[in-house]
């Protein structure tokens, strides 16, 4: 009876309005070939599949996972009340096409609307000429210099105090949070490097950012988000604040910087100012191409601390989570960190890091056996610009909406065989032992086309110092019970952190120190 009175129904005629619009007036059938494109399994009449995109996180991956393994590699049609007309590809054809073409493929105003609040202007968030210039100043950043400075001077240091904290709560038998220490790393990296700025883990900007990530994602879930957000949205607007204002501390920090002017009689064979001298330059690259637009500058510095600082964390937090499912891989990555470390402690005549991509090769095949399982993008949204036809045949009529979901994609039988759900980072390794790869339509955990993922390079430098030291350092156990899961995120962190025992590992812990780590 309530629901006929007062409040309740203006929502029930406001949500009866938006589905007849959405469904009556607006959703067109999205055709291959002339003929309708099916529709997966629980689309209900007038809401589609909203209900489902309602639910926990997990339970939608799991539906998607569901959805491939009825339909493979076959389009289908997907219907969401406040979203425009929509597909879900998991032919990697399809995706290389969409990859290839990105003046048809957009970030487009449907994903800009609902992300708005917390991207701004920023690289994830924009196209065209904006998203030029803003990719152009990350790869002046990521340049092959920096990378050095990061892999031989920034990441050991950093790396040796989270060693050196381990050893702290081996000694005590204190549990950890695995997925906060590796957060740490990053966070001193990244803001050291990028910003010039000291970062952490538990900042208030960190707690915040993580908050209205949160926030955005259950946007693109609750097509009632416009109405509800106002009256239970006091926490997100809290946090955006706090992330706003972070965003023009690091601009304000880099403009008084950039007006005293650096040192020019730094001593270059000292790693300290090796480390000094790059520091901050992803910041003042960015002060170049946009100058005195402090709101841009901002937008485009918190948008690359989130690709830089937490997609990699959390990877290495699901790496950890693996391995101590899997002894046997534990015990191979043991094996070959320990040789690699004996090799080249011999060779090594100056500070160069040990543990690379190149000398760690079943390391960094299950760095990517983890990327695979759990994808730090698990969800791909893309708009059409232009109507286009995929190359299956499928046409898409302009403003329509391509997903693809990278979680199912990398646990498709069809690309991955009949193992594709079981962690086995043996795929991944020729067999000579070299790394495979995988075209990014194929393996799209780090995007594709003009798009590819500055910062690929810079994780898999991390991974190979990080899962290489900590595994030959350590024993790791779990302080949890039953599977761990993702918690709401635009990302893949982990609900609850990743606890754990630690033990110092008697018969190798030796062999590093957190000295040893710095000076090479």
């Amino acid at each position: 009876m309530a629901v006929s009175e007062g409040p309740g129904l203006v929502w029930l005629g406001l949500f009866g309005a938006l589905l007849f619009y959405q469904f009556v007036l607006r959703t067109p059938t999205i055709r291959r070939d002339g003929v309708p494109l099916r529709k997966p399994p629980n689309t209900l009449p007038i809401v589609g599949n909203g209900i489902l995109f309602l639910q926990a996180r997990q339970k939608l991956f799991s539906w998607f996972v569901k959805c491939e393994k009825q339909f493979g590699h076959e389009t289908f049609q997907i219907s969401v009340p406040t979203l425009p007309p929509g597909v879900v590809i998991n032919d990697p054809k399809n995706l290389d096409y969409v990859f290839k073409n990105e003046s048809i493929f957009s970030k487009g105003t449907f994903f800009k609307r609902l992300s708005w609040d917390l991207f701004g202007n920023g690289i994830i968030n924009s196209d065209g000429e904006l998203w030029k210039a803003q990719r152009k100043a990350g790869l002046a950043f990521l340049n092959a210099s920096n990378l050095r400075v990061l892999n031989d001077v920034a990441l050991p240091r950093y790396l040796s105090k989270a060693v050196g904290y381990l050893n702290g709560k081996a000694h005590d038998g204190d549990v950890v949070d695995l997925q906060t220490v590796f957060h740490e790393i990053t966070s001193q990296l990244m803001g050291k490097m990028a910003y010039d700025m000291e970062m952490h883990a538990d900042d208030d900007f960190t707690l915040a950012f993580d908050y209205a990530s949160g926030a955005t994602t259950e946007r693109f879930q609750n097509p009632l988000w416009f109405i509800t957000e106002p009256l239970t949205g006091s926490k997100f607007r809290k946090a955006l604040n706090t992330v706003r204002a972070f965003g023009l501390k690091i601009v304000d920090n880099a403009a008084k910087s950039r007006v005293k002017g650096r040192s020019t009689d730094l001593a270059l064979d000292s790693n300290s100012d090796k480390l000094d001298e790059v520091s901050g330059s992803l910041i003042q690259s960015l002060l170049e191409v946009f100058g005195n637009d402090q709101k841009l500058v901002s937008d485009a510095a918190l948008n690359y601390l989130s690709a830089g600082r937490d997609t990699v964390a959390q990877a290495l937090t699901w790496c950890m989570y693996l391995l101590m499912q899997h002894s046997s891989v534990v015990d191979r990555i043991r094996e070959e960190a320990q040789a690699a470390w004996q090799m080249g402690s011999q060779a090594n005549n100056e500070a160069k890091s040990i543990f690379t991509p190149t000398s760690v090769p079943y390391t960094m095949a299950t760095f990517y056996e983890t990327l695979r399982l759990y994808p730090p993008i698990p969800f791909e949204i893309k708009q059409v610009e232009k109507a286009t036809t995929l190359p299956d045949g499928t046409f898409l009529p302009e403003n329509s909406i391509v997903f693809w979901c990278t979680w199912s994609m990398n646990r498709s039988k069809i690309s991955w065989g009949d193992d594709a759900d079981s962690f086995r980072p043996e795929r991944w390794l020729s067999e000579d032992g070299k790394l495979i790869t995988k075209s990014a339509a194929e393996f799209p955990v780090f995007n594709g086309g003009p798009r590819l993922c500055l910062g690929k390079r810079m994780a898999e430098l991390l991974a190979a110092q990080v899962i290489a030291t900590i595994v030959l350092s350590f024993n790791l156990k779990p302080a949890y019970d039953g599977e761990r899961v993702s918690k709401s995120s635009l990302t893949l962190p982990m609900e609850g952190g990743l606890p754990c025992f630690v033990e110092i590992n008697p018969h190798t812990h030796h062999v590093l120190s957190s000295e040893s780590l710095v000076n090479g």
